[in-house]
């Protein structure tokens, strides 16, 4: 297993191939999912939320916001082709992108001063920092009447568990990238 050292420093030490290699495949299915398989939200979140964990780990900052875009704009091309295109979306587009980058920042920031046992406690507080943010935005939209009560829970709780389920999915593969070096 590498040094301690080694596992806090983010990211992954790799060639730049390989980060490049990891990024498309990153790219590819933080799209892909949310561009063909609707729902459930539970399901699509949980891969997307174990991709932004996983961002955090193995990637450098420079790829830290398309991988926080790519999502929604899989969902609102999805919508535009497919018919189902809703405007409140496009209401949240920089919000959801501002959470997605919230998660992957309070994530490896936390993971980096708690230290390697610490993954799920930081795993953890950035999904709760992601749910408190966008619950916020929801909350406000809600109050002035710009979104209906159904966004405070796709924003709200359903966040919250996403990104819960998706740092634990994360920490059991970095566990087991650690265990093939």
């Amino acid at each position: 297993m590498s040094s301690k050292a080694e596992i806090l420093n983010f990211p992954i030490n790799s060639t730049k191939s390989v980060a490049n290699l990891v990024f498309i495949g990153f790219s590819v299915l933080s799209f892909i999912v949310p561009f063909f398989l609707a729902g459930p939200q539970w399901l699509t979140g949980t891969i997307i939320n174990t991709c932004l964990f996983l961002t955090a780990v193995f990637l450098p900052k420079k790829f830290f916001f398309p991988l926080a875009v790519f999502p929604s704009l899989a969902v609102l091309a999805r919508g535009i082709i497919f018919g189902s295109f809703t405007p409140f979306l496009a209401y949240f587009l920089p919000f959801i992108w501002l959470g997605n980058l919230i998660l992957i920042l309070v994530f490896k920031k936390l993971y980096q001063k708690i230290s390697y046992s610490g993954y799920l406690l930081s795993a953890v507080l950035a999904s709760s920092a992601k749910f408190v943010f966008l619950l916020a935005v929801a909350n406000a939209y809600f109050d002035f009447q710009l979104v209906p009560a159904v966004f405070l829970q796709a924003m709200g709780i359903n966040q919250l568990f996403t990104a819960l389920a998706g740092g634990l999915i994360s920490f059991i593969v970095f566990k087991a990238f650690y265990r093939q070096k």
